[in-house]
């Protein structure tokens, strides 16, 4: 693997139903990081998906009354569309069902079954199964709910299972495990998940029953017919299918494998934390680097339900208040890692007061100004102290951004990004351009520092309102091979005489009183 490549996933939706804003609150803030890297400059591969096997798609599929395959070519279009509609930068989406996908995980499968002596056999399984989760639940787990119905820790009801099935030693990996969590403090995050998982493998860990009988729907078991995979094998192998597996010695798989982040639901950290590596250390692939697991959106402070009626529709939102609005929203008002809450005066309080008062304005009255007073051209900086200043303050909050996006604080750095912005604005209303006509020079020294820091803010900008941030370069006519984080942090500002084109709103303020 290359020192500049970057390797980030999100988990792969499971598309028994439409998609809602949590998976698309796990697509933005995984875009913004692939966004991020790109502006560092690095070589950057972003990979998304579905996860399409598994007995919820027979039991969803059967009651719609049509066919597993069916079910999911319809759902996980929509996830594409949403994808589409939300400005995600992926380079790939993969589905479980295609046939680079199967070959890759029997591939692992084999690998599995010929590591350390075999660490796949065959047995009869006897345990509680969560269909809703794809898990099974030791009894220690379960808790009784009502009419005596036993409930997994996520509240899904558990039924009795006993069939033949292969098991994966996952007991055998419980040492390994605890060394790479220690070797490795940064691979598990935040802290609290961190916390969880140490003492989940330091209980003890028991053999993981890894594929099923009483249905058809998933990825044959390789020289064992009537077989099919357990869900996790399949999903999670999606994540190296996506760079070219089984050929790991192709020039894709070399370059980004082991993926430096996967962004997960704080709901399936184990799996992706104890499964995922110790099936990567069985088949002698390298580990991931990291997984960082976000946590869930309330609405209005509520659980989403149907019965309430408080489900966010992602794409209702888009089209309420469009893309980059909803974006900022997601990473700039929940705490990444924490949970979070959509709630509508929230969000046209933060749009109005970050976008487009502070950012929006700023950009319009320096940019208009330079219009009225220059006739659209860039005037000469020279710079006094205050200008100086402001620039260096800009700068430090844009190195403040880079430190932040570094361990995943999304919520930071948007959060330097507004501070950077409101200091911006105290300095353009400390200088009064506007009463400077009988001093154009010094004028001019203002609004070329205003535009400078402007472009500077844009470019960082980028992972966060995409289109938006792209649409103020344009207006300071910033070329393409310019907007990237050297040259937020470079000392050059636009060049004096460069001609712009009028300046345009780029946001919109809302009223919750009125339609957007």
């Amino acid at each position: 693997m290359t020192t500049n490549s970057f390797y980030v996933t999100t988990a792969i939706a499971y598309p028994n139903g439409e998609p809602h804003i949590g998976h698309a609150y796990e697509m933005i803030a995984t875009d913004a990081i692939a966004r991020w890297a790109r502006l560092e400059g690095k070589d950057v591969f972003f990979l998304t998906g579905t996860d399409e096997h598994g007995i919820k798609m027979v039991q969803t599929a059967a009651a719609q009354g049509v066919t597993p395959r069916e079910l999911a070519d319809r759902n996980s279009a929509r996830f594409r569309e949403m994808a589409t509609n939300l400005n995600i930068s992926n380079d790939d989406f993969i589905r479980t069902t295609e046939q680079r996908h199967k070959e890759s995980t029997q591939k692992i499968w084999k690998r599995m079954a010929a590591s350390n002596n075999g660490d796949i056999y065959q047995s009869t399984y006897k345990g509680w199964y969560s269909v809703r989760d794809e898990a099974y639940f030791d009894e220690a787990e379960l808790t009784e709910g009502p009419n005596g119905k036993k409930l997994a820790p996520t509240g899904a009801e558990v039924n009795w299972v006993e069939e033949p099935s292969y098991f994966f030693r996952l007991s055998a990996y419980q040492d390994r495990l605890l060394k790479l969590y220690e070797d490795q403090p940064e691979f598990i995050a935040p802290k609290e998940r961190r916390n969880e998982i140490v003492s989940f493998v330091k209980g003890g860990l028991q053999d993981l029953s890894i594929s099923r009988t009483t249905f058809d729907w998933g990825i044959p078991v390789p020289d064992a017919p009537g077989h099919v995979m357990y869900v996790w094998i399949d999903a999670l192998t999606n994540y190296i299918t996506g760079v070219g597996f089984p050929d790991d010695k192709g020039a894709q798989f070399q370059k980004y494998w082991p993926a430096n982040l996967h962004v997960i639901g704080k709901d399936i950290i184990r799996f992706h934390t104890v499964y995922w590596p110790a099936f990567l250390m069985s088949a002698g692939i390298p580990v991931q680097k990291r997984v960082f697991a976000h946590g869930f959106l309330t609405s209005e402070g509520k659980k989403m339900s149907k019965s309430l009626g408080n489900v966010v529709d992602p794409f209702g939102v888009v089209e309420e208040f469009g893309t980059d609005p909803v974006r900022y929203y997601c990473l700039r008002e929940v705490s990444f890692g924490q949970d979070g809450d959509w709630g509508r005066e929230k969000f046209v309080n933060r749009n109005n007061a970050d976008l487009a008062n502070n950012f929006g304005n700023l950009a319009q009255r320096s940019l208009s100004m330079i219009q009225k007073n220059f006739a659209g051209v860039m005037p000469d900086a020279a710079p006094n102290d205050a200008d100086k200043a402001i620039i260096q303050t800009v700068k430090d909050g844009i190195a403040r951004m880079n430190e932040a996006m570094q361990t995943q604080q999304l919520h930071d750095a948007t959060g330097e990004l507004i501070a950077l912005l409101s200091a911006a604005n105290l300095y353009f209303a400390d200088q009064a351009p506007w009463g400077l006509k009988a001093d154009l020079p010094r004028m001019g020294a203002i609004l070329a520092t205003t535009a400078d820091v402007v472009r500077r803010a844009a470019i960082a900008a980028l992972p966060f309102v995409p289109a938006s941030a792209a649409k103020f370069l344009d207006m300071l006519a910033v070329p393409a091979d310019e907007r990237l984080l050297v040259n937020a942090l470079g000392a050059a500002g636009i060049p004096a005489g460069t001609t712009l084109p009028p300046p345009e709103p780029v946001f919109k303020k809302f009223d919750l009183t009125k339609p957007a």
